[in-house]
C-alpha cells in the first residue's frame, strides 16, 4: 500500500544537522505513527513519504521552511519563572542556554532559556531547529488505511501514535 491521505504512516528516522551529526533518532524505541494529510508531521518529511511504501528506506534534506521554520528575530518573550517546566532537580536554577517547557493555547512549546532572573525568565520561542537544514533517513515500516475514528480526529491511534 502507498502512503496517501487518510493513511496511517509508522517509520523510523535518524535526524541530522549539516555537519551530518546525529541529532535524535527513533531506532530505540517505537516507531512513529502519524495520519498523512493532516498535517501531522513537518511538510518536507510528509511530502518525502508521500506515494512511499513499507520497507522503503531514503533520505531527504529539508530548508528550514519545510522544517522547523526561519529563525523569528521578534520570538523573545519575557514569562514567569513559575511558568516554565524541566528543571532536571527541583532546586536546579534556570541558565542561559538550557530548554524548557511551557503550556500555550497552542499546547506545550519547547523555549530556549536567553536570561534568567529571580521571578522573570527571557525565552527565545522559536523551534530549537529552526533556521537549520536538516537530514531525515528514514525508514517506513508499516501503511494501512486510516479507520473512520482516525480520520474524524485527524491523528493516529495506537503505537506511536495519539493515546486518548
Amino acid at each position: 500500500m502507498k502512503i496517501t491521505d487518510k493513511t496511517v504512516v509508522q517509520f523510523h528516522y535518524t535526524l541530522k544537522d549539516e555537519a551530518g551529526e546525529e541529532l535524535e533518532s527513533s531506532h530505540a524505541g517505537d516507531p512513529l505513527a502519524y495520519l498523512h494529510g493532516h498535517n501531522n508531521m513537518l511538510v518536507g518529511v510528509e511530502k518525502a513519504l508521500t506515494d512511499k511504501e513499507a520497507g522503503d528506506k531514503f533520505s531527504v534534506t529539508l530548508q528550514p521552511e519545510e522544517a522547523y521554520g526561519e529563525i523569528q528575530a521578534d520570538a523573545v518573550q519575557r514569562v514567569p519563572s513559575k511558568h516554565l517546566q524541566g528543571l532536571p532537580t527541583p532546586s536546579a536554577k534556570w541558565k542561559p542556554g538550557m530548554t524548557a517547557v511551557v503550556n500555550t493555547e497552542q499546547g506545550q512549546k519547547q523555549v530556549t532559556v536567553i536570561k534568567a532572573g529571580k521571578f522573570m525568565v527571557t525565552v527565545d520561542t522559536n523551534p530549537p531547529l529552526a533556521g537549520k537544514v536538516l537530514t531525515f533517513d528514514l525508514e517506513v515500516v508499516d501503511v494501512r488505511a486510516a479507520t473512520d475514528e482516525e480520520v474524524e480526529h485527524g491523528h493516529a491511534h495506537g503505537v506511536g501514535g495519539h493515546h486518548h
